[in-house]
């Protein structure tokens, strides 16, 4: 399976942050933004990785990243000159893909789910991820029988679920095809819900429900409360390293007596 990482579009709600940078390069707690979505990838076991970005700031984002040597993986870079939707993003990695399977997962956007088990795990179709949120009419949304998808739906004015679409996206290769067939929406992109909807009508789209939280870090608002999220993670995981340590040595020193 190979990786796309979807850092473009004209961050238009950070700004005036954006303008100085790439929103995937924004700070989140102890490290830029775009390493948390790259670490789900990694995680999973993905090596080959190539990042889409806009004309803005291409030289801040390879310079932070590279060639990928230090994260061991593989980077490729495009640019994609005009913000015409995530679908037209996804497909201008169609030569990098070369007929893989391909797990596309947007720059701002960071999961504390393992998603490593169902990428493996993929043969075949789509897959996504969809998480319970108190305002569906904000996202996708999407309607589930079992673990297959029966309904997926933009902003809908009456949501049938509040299982809001999150921002990764697994296909297998026809995805490609799909994408070069499909026309731009009244805003003038390629949505990927129509991606997405084209498995669903093959009966070929399933979707996990994730349990732990999911942060959209594209306002100012969710960039603070990732921050938050993760800072306390990070104490709360130490602390524990810390109680462990000292468990370990009492017990050493109470096998001495």
């Amino acid at each position: 399976m190979k990786g796309v990482l979807i850092c473009g579009g004209s961050g238009t709600r950070l700004r005036p942050l954006t303008e100085v940078t790439n929103k995937s390069l924004l700070p989140v707690y102890d490290k830029p933004l775009v390493l948390y979505p790259l670490q789900t990838l990694i995680d999973a076991g993905i090596k080959d990785i190539i990042v889409i970005t806009g004309t803005e700031h291409i030289e801040q984002m390879a310079s932070f990243l590279g060639s990928g040597t230090r994260f061991h993986c593989r980077f490729s870079y495009r640019v994609q000159d005009e913000p015409r939707g995530i679908a037209q993003a996804l497909g201008m990695a169609e030569e990098f893909v070369d007929g893989d399977n391909v797990c596309a997962i947007l720059g701002d956007n960071i999961y504390f789910d393992h998603l490593g088990k169902q990428l493996q795990n993929f043969k075949k179709g789509g897959h996504i991820f969809l998480k319970e949120v108190q305002d569906p009419e904000r996202f996708g949304v999407a309607e589930l029988k079992g673990n297959r998808v029966v309904s997926v739906e933009e902003k809908p004015l009456k949501p049938k679920s509040n299982l809001a679409q999150t921002g990764c996206y697994v296909y297998d290769s026809r995805c490609f095809e799909v994408i070069r067939n499909l026309q731009p929406s009244e805003r003038g992109e390629l949505e990927i819900t129509d991606v997405t909807k084209w498995y669903m009508e093959q009966n070929e789209l399933t979707a996990t429900i994730l349990q732990d939280q999911w942060i959209d870090a594209g306002t100012f608002e969710s960039l603070h409360r990732a921050t938050v999220e993760v800072r306390a993670r990070r104490k709360g995981a130490a602390e524990k390293a810390r109680n462990a340590g000292v468990q370990m040595m009492e017990k050493a020193v109470n096998g001495k007596r």
